[in-house]
This record gives structure tokens, C-alpha cells and sequence, in this order.
């Protein structure tokens, strides 16, 4: 479907005029698609009507009546003119793993892009009250994750989100910010310049329309999409009443990995991460900690011409281990197949296979024969 056959689509025209109205959020929408079999037929029953759906109310019902006479034109206008896309579930572009969380959005508004290589994604956030040490961290390992192979994910907020984008842009790596109002009103303001930087290195992102400026209950709400896009979520300085924390309970929620980078015991922004370690989050010092204990991707990516990933603790193998795992199949396959295929003398072969195995990332299904783990 082209952009402009898509504008006129009445589903989509729904979505849009959903997505700019006030106290409209995902499981509403849901709701109402569920009940009423789409959202465009929601948008054209009577108020009456939309109380039968469960969480609506005459307030709700009534904004939603109202959506009818909102102006997206201006919205759209304004989506072509600054290069943002509109994704629905439906499109390729978007994320795999969003999908998949309980409350996936309706629409994303995008400046930049997603690759498919996006699906290797760390999430990191903390305090915005960051430290020195919080922030360097947060840089460290921003910076060596995208160096790994790994899109970075976080808010754009000030404090340990900006440390861990920055991190990323410097290793010249992939970075996703989600924004908790339109991506065309940055917060902070001071971090404009960053968000034109992720943009151009990733992208930066919402569910709310571009013009939407945003609100404190908002941010919570977008906590769940820098998790649900992540395989695992890295909090760094969190103090016991924060955002980070409600990440990890999301993190753990959508049955992604929580890690966490210990902090000094008196300092009150590292109460909140210590005592996600006391409670069985993953403590981690390096990035080799967190490619440890991630599983297996949903899906074999293919992040170049000559590698295929099962699991981001393949990104840690040298060049050798690198060509040997790639020319092991899933299926069972002989050693003598495997040395002709890899082109390596027998006693490499050999030497890395033990490596790998000690790795997981292939088993021996008999003294003669070896595949590869999914």
C-alpha cells in the first residue's frame, strides 16, 4: 500500500486520531478494537456504545466521539516535512519484539529507521540524578555493547539515558531513544543536539504524535517499549522510588533479562539498584557479564554478509571461532565435513571446537558429529 493509498485508509485515519487524543492508551485501544472488531468502527459508534467496552468511560467515550473532529491533516503535513514515519504493527519496519509484549502500540511515529539487526538491543536507564561514576558507566558500557554488535536503547533523559546514547555514538554503533511526548518535542530541551545525533545513529521514537508535548504520567507508559525492545535491560543508579525500577518489574514482566551495576551502599541513587541484586537481578561488571546470560534470539539475524547469530554470546568470538561456528549446521554434520567446509588445518578445527562447546554454542551428539545449538 502506498503512503497515500495508507492516509486514506479509514483504519489508519482511526489510529492517528486515536493517538492525538488525550488519555487514550494502548489497552484502550485494544479494548475497543477487540469489541467493536476494528478501530475504525469504534470511532463511528455513539457514546452509549462505547461505555459497554470495559475501562470506558462517559469521559473516555466522550474524547473518543471527539476524535472525529480532529484535524490530522496537520499531523500528517507535518510527518512528511520532517521525514517521520508512521509505523503500524502491520509494517515490516516494525519491531519484532514489540509486537510480542502484552500492550504493544498501535502506532509508532519514527525519525530515522529500524534494521532488522535492531533485534540485538540492550536496553540501559537509571536516575537522572546520575553521578560521575553512574554516568561513566553508563557511557562504558553504551559504548562497548555497540561495539559488540548490540543497539543501545534508552529515554533520552538527562543523567544516565544521555551517557548511555552518547556511549553508543561514539563507538559508532546503533542507539533508540524512546521519547515519552512527540519526537518532535524533545525532552529535555537541552537535548536536542543528542536527539538529531540518535536519529542519525538509530532512531528516536514515539506513540504519541510528533506535535504532543509530554506529560509525567507518559513517561512509565514509554518505559515499557525500551524494555519490551530490548533482550535485556542494564539499570545503572536507581534510587528505591524511580523509573529504572519500574523498568526492571516491566523488564521482568515481558520475561526480559534485568542486570544491574553495583553502586556505593551510602549513596541513595544506588539503593534502588543494589537492591534489585538482593532481590536476583543479574550483578554485572563488564559487557561480557551481560552476553553471558542472554538466550537465544527468537530468530537466526543475519548481521552480515558471512554471519548468522543464534545468541549474543556469538558477538564475543574471534575470527577463527567466528568461521568454524559458521560452517557448523543446526543439524547433525560430521567433523570431516565440517574441516572441508571451514578450509582450516585439523588440530584449529579441533582446538576451537572445544572452545565452543565450552561456549554452548555447539553440542556433540556423537564422537564423530556436531551441530550447532538454536
Amino acid at each position: 500500500m502506498s503512503d497515500v493509498d495508507r492516509e486514506e485508509d479509514p483504519e489508519f485515519q482511526a489510529a492517528i486520531r486515536l493517538a492525538l487524543s488525550s488519555g487514550i492508551g494502548p489497552a484502550k485501544v485494544q479494548a475497543l478494537e477487540a469489541y467493536f472488531g476494528s478501530l475504525a468502527a469504534a470511532l463511528q459508534a455513539t457514546a452509549r456504545q462505547l461505555q459497554e467496552v470495559s475501562g470506558i468511560g462517559p469521559k473516555v467515550a466522550k474524547t473518543i466521539v471527539e476524535a472525529n473532529t480532529l484535524d490530522i491533516e496537520r499531523e500528517l503535513d507535518h510527518c512528511r516535512d520532517f521525514g517521520i514515519q508512521i509505523l503500524t504493527r502491520s509494517d515490516e519496519a516494525f519491531p519484532g519484539l514489540l509486537r510480542e509484549i502484552v500492550d504493544p502500540p498501535t502506532l509508532l511515529f519514527v525519525r530515522g529507521e529500524f534494521l532488522a539487526s535492531d533485534e540485538l538491543a540492550v536496553a540501559i536507564v537509571g536516575t537522572r540524578h546520575a553521578t560521575h561514576y553512574g554516568k561513566k558507566q553508563a557511557e562504558r558500557f553504551g559504548y562497548e555493547l555497540a561495539k559488540a554488535g548490540f543497539t543501545v536503547v534508552s529515554g533520552l533523559a538527562r543523567g544516565i539515558d544521555a551517557a548511555a546514547h552518547r556511549g553508543a555514538i561514539k563507538a559508532g554503533g546503533r542507539t533508540i531513544a524512546f521519547l515519552g511526548g512527540g519526537v518532535s518535542k524533545i525532552y529535555p530541551p537541552e537535548h536536542v543536539d543528542l536527539a538529531e545525533e540518535v536519529s542519525q545513529s538509530g532512531a528516536i521514537v514515539s506513540e504519541a504524535a510528533p506535535l504532543v508535548s509530554p506529560i509525567a504520567g507518559a513517561f512509565p507508559q514509554r518505559n515499557r517499549l525500551i524494555t519490551g525492545m530490548s533482550l535485556g535491560v542494564v539499570i545503572i543508579e536507581a534510587a528505591l522510588r524511580s523509573g529504572a525500577l519500574i523498568s526492571a518489574r516491566m523488564a521482568m514482566e515481558q520475561n526480559r533479562e534485568v542486570f544491574a551495576i553495583p553502586g556505593q551502599i551510602d549513596n541513595p541513587v544506588a539503593r534502588g539498584v543494589n537492591s534489585l541484586i538482593r532481590d536476583g537481578a543479574t550483578l554485572v561488571q563488564s559487557v561480557d557479564d551481560v552476553l553471558e546470560q542472554l538466550g537465544p534470539l527468537r530468530k537466526p539475524l543475519k548481521v552480515s554478509e558471512t554471519q548468522t547469530v543464534l545468541a549474543p554470546a556469538e558477538l564475543q568470538l574471534n575470527d577463527q571461532e567466528q568461521t568454524v561456528l559458521q560452517h557448523i549446521d543446526l543439524a547433525p554434520m560430521s567433523l570431516d565435513a565440517l574441516v572441508a567446509r571451514s578450509q582450516l588445518p585439523v588440530h584449529r578445527v579441533l582446538s576451537t571446537l572445544s572452545i565452543l562447546e565450552m561456549k554452548r554454542l555447539i553440542v556433540r551428539t556423537s564422537g564423530t558429529t556436531i551441530q550447532r545449538t538454536a
